[in-house]
């Protein structure tokens, strides 16, 4: 359980790393973007990737 936990978040910082590096310019204009965006919307946003991922993890097992 734990390694599928370890390859998992693994895979997350892999796929989290290949946008700033592949197109930095335009992942620094989405943060200075997401930055002037109300903190509501921000939230919102989060707990929508919440629910999705909780409905794939539950899908998956």
């Amino acid at each position: 359980m734990l390694y599928t936990l370890m390859m998992a978040v693994a895979i997350a910082l892999i796929i989290e790393g290949l946008i700033p590096a592949l197109f930095p310019n335009k992942w620094r204009a989405y943060v200075l973007k997401l930055a002037n965006e109300p903190v509501s919307t921000i939230r919102q946003i989060g707990v929508f990737l919440i629910v999705i991922g909780a409905i794939l993890f539950w899908a998956v097992n």
